[in-house]
């Protein structure tokens, strides 16, 4: 027979392997990878401000 340690990280080996299947996942929709702009092509660039309210 096992002694209780080994069995108490046997079951807790078992149950971290059975967790990330119990939780749910979200696929998020990644946008498609762009290639460099070319020289000729000025790159998008620009300014974004975003106002945090209290």
């Amino acid at each position: 027979m096992l002694p209780a340690y080994i069995i108490e990280e046997l079951r807790r080996r078992e149950e971290a392997r059975k967790e990330p299947e119990a939780r749910p996942t979200l696929d998020l929709p990644l946008p498609l990878r762009r290639t460099r702009p070319s020289a000729d092509e000025a790159p998008d660039r620009g300014v974004v401000i975003i106002e945090l309210m209290r």
